[in-house]
């Protein structure tokens, strides 16, 4: 399946390495299509656990009522777990209205990953009211015939489609329900702090490279026709952008590179050229080459100084 989206594996292993919303979409699309479920993002959602959702998760599930978590999702969403994604909630007397709109213009598999964004709004106020809880109406935006029946089965709850963007209801009284006592950590929001990866910034082409470079070097030596490919553009055109900011995607690479290496290189059971196959260089010449030009100094020679600094 991740062969058919042009993706590494390796990133079932990575969970907190950033993915673009479009290639979010072709891996639900492919799984949809790979089980022949048109509706696999809903049965997914049956499994997810906000709290195991990274970082950014855990942090939502400790607020201490339902409100503060909703408003810790609206608020850091787009800051730690993806870009191009609103989240809004809405009180109209009695009534509650949570919504989550996707601001990719991609089709394919766009209703797949809007089933799945359900299912964590729903996650998130099963924190505070219990594990069967279902909202009393859940809109989505798909107009196929028999869609409606097929949902209100999985999501176990009244389902209406046709709707602008995906959203689920409940009475507004419930957000002010506390979280049991068993759940209850401390966790000061002041003081949050996610460790994974900051989201890239898709105003900054550098930022967006980078992003897609990591995932590459999951599988391979990255390749900028690939990263190209994936940010929808030429190789020309990114060129031209890195450009207009002031880089290159070789100095993105070697940054990347050289960050990837120090890290490896501080496992002393790896051997270093065991460390430059994995990296992409077919020769530990090519390797130690490269590295001596971003540290001034040998692979060999960093390992032993990096062994000094620990003693």
């Amino acid at each position: 399946m991740f062969d058919r989206v042009d993706l590494p594996v390796g990133i079932l292993d990575t969970p907190d390495l950033p993915l673009p919303l479009s290639e979010q979409f072709k891996v639900l699309q492919s799984a949809g299509r790979e089980t022949g479920d048109p509706y696999f993002g809903a049965r997914l959602g049956r499994l997810v656990r906000i709290e195991n959702l990274s970082a950014f998760g855990k942090w939502v599930s400790e607020a201490p009522t339902a409100a503060a978590a909703i408003d810790r999702s609206n608020r850091g969403l787009n800051r730690y777990l993806q870009t191009g994604t609103n989240l809004l909630l809405e009180t109209d007397g009695d009534r509650a209205r949570w919504s989550i709109e996707f601001l990719d213009p991609g089709f394919e598999g766009r209703f797949q990953n809007e089933l799945l964004g359900v299912s964590y709004l729903i996650d998130v106020v099963r924190c505070f009211l219990g594990r069967t809880w279902t909202p009393d109406l859940v809109r989505v935006t798909g107009t196929r015939h028999g869609q409606a029946a097929v949902l209100e089965h999985i999501f176990e709850a009244p389902v209406l489609a046709g709707s602008r963007v995906p959203t689920i209801e409940f009475p507004a009284r419930l957000l002010g329900t506390h979280k049991a006592a068993s759940w209850a950590l401390p966790h000061d929001d002041q003081s949050f702090s996610c460790e994974e990866r900051q989201i890239p910034n898709t105003a900054d082409p550098s930022s967006e490279v980078s992003a897609m470079i990591s995932i590459a070097m999951l599988n391979s030596y990255p390749r900028i026709d690939w990263v190209a490919r994936k940010l929808g553009l030429t190789r020309r055109t990114l060129q031209r952008r890195l450009g207009t900011h002031g880089t290159t995607f070789s100095r993105l690479l070697d940054e990347q590179l050289q960050e990837k290496a120090a890290r490896m290189l501080q496992d002393r059971d790896r051997q270093i050229t065991d460390i430059a196959l994995e990296l992409g260089y077919s020769e530990l010449a090519h390797f130690s080459r490269a590295f001596a030009k971003w540290s001034g100094v040998s692979p060999a020679l960093y390992r032993k100084l990096d062994a000094r600094t620990d003693a």
